[in-house]
Protein backbone atom coordinates (compact mmCIF):
# COMPACT_ATOMS: atom_id res chain seq x y z
CA UNK A 1 0.00 0.00 0.00
CA UNK A 2 1.68 3.16 -1.15
CA UNK A 3 1.19 6.14 1.54
CA UNK A 4 1.60 10.08 1.32
CA UNK A 5 3.89 11.97 2.59
CA UNK A 6 2.09 12.87 5.52
CA UNK A 7 1.62 8.82 6.55
CA UNK A 8 -2.20 9.23 6.32
CA UNK A 9 -3.36 6.97 3.72
CA UNK A 10 -6.43 8.14 4.21
CA UNK A 11 -6.01 11.86 2.89
CA UNK A 12 -4.87 10.70 -0.20
CA UNK A 13 -7.12 11.62 -3.17
CA UNK A 14 -9.29 9.54 -4.67
CA UNK A 15 -8.45 9.84 -8.50
CA UNK A 16 -11.69 9.58 -10.75
CA UNK A 17 -12.42 6.12 -12.49
CA UNK A 18 -12.02 5.60 -16.14
CA UNK A 19 -13.82 3.11 -16.88
CA UNK A 20 -16.82 3.17 -19.48
CA UNK A 21 -19.43 4.80 -17.42
CA UNK A 22 -17.24 8.04 -17.24
CA UNK A 23 -16.37 7.91 -20.88
CA UNK A 24 -20.68 7.33 -21.59
CA UNK A 25 -21.03 10.30 -19.11
CA UNK A 26 -18.78 12.42 -21.35
CA UNK A 27 -19.89 11.48 -24.85
CA UNK A 28 -23.88 12.54 -24.01
CA UNK A 29 -23.11 16.16 -22.30
CA UNK A 30 -21.60 18.81 -24.85
CA UNK A 31 -19.04 21.26 -23.67
CA UNK A 32 -21.08 24.00 -22.78
CA UNK A 33 -18.92 26.75 -24.40
CA UNK A 34 -19.58 24.62 -27.87
CA UNK A 35 -23.40 24.39 -27.03
CA UNK A 36 -23.64 28.27 -26.97
CA UNK A 37 -21.48 28.59 -30.41
CA UNK A 38 -23.22 26.28 -31.79
CA UNK A 39 -26.33 28.02 -31.02
CA UNK A 40 -25.02 30.98 -32.22
CA UNK A 41 -23.68 30.48 -35.51
CA UNK A 42 -27.00 28.63 -35.98
CA UNK A 43 -29.46 32.02 -35.50
CA UNK A 44 -26.18 34.22 -37.13
CA UNK A 45 -26.86 31.66 -40.10
CA UNK A 46 -30.37 31.83 -40.37
CA UNK A 47 -30.47 35.64 -39.89
CA UNK A 48 -27.77 35.66 -42.97
CA UNK A 49 -30.06 33.22 -45.44
CA UNK A 50 -32.74 35.67 -44.28
CA UNK A 51 -31.16 38.75 -45.65
CA UNK A 52 -29.92 36.85 -48.58
CA UNK A 53 -33.65 35.66 -49.46
CA UNK A 54 -34.56 39.23 -48.74
CA UNK A 55 -32.51 41.33 -51.17
CA UNK A 56 -33.12 38.19 -53.72
CA UNK A 57 -37.00 39.23 -53.33
CA UNK A 58 -36.51 42.92 -53.63
CA UNK A 59 -34.62 42.67 -56.64
CA UNK A 60 -36.73 40.11 -58.34
CA UNK A 61 -39.51 42.94 -57.77
CA UNK A 62 -37.15 45.84 -58.91
CA UNK A 63 -37.60 44.64 -62.56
Amino acid sequence: MSENPAGNPAATPAEPEAGPARVAHEEKSFPRGLVIRLFAYLVAGHLFAGFLYLLFELGARGQ
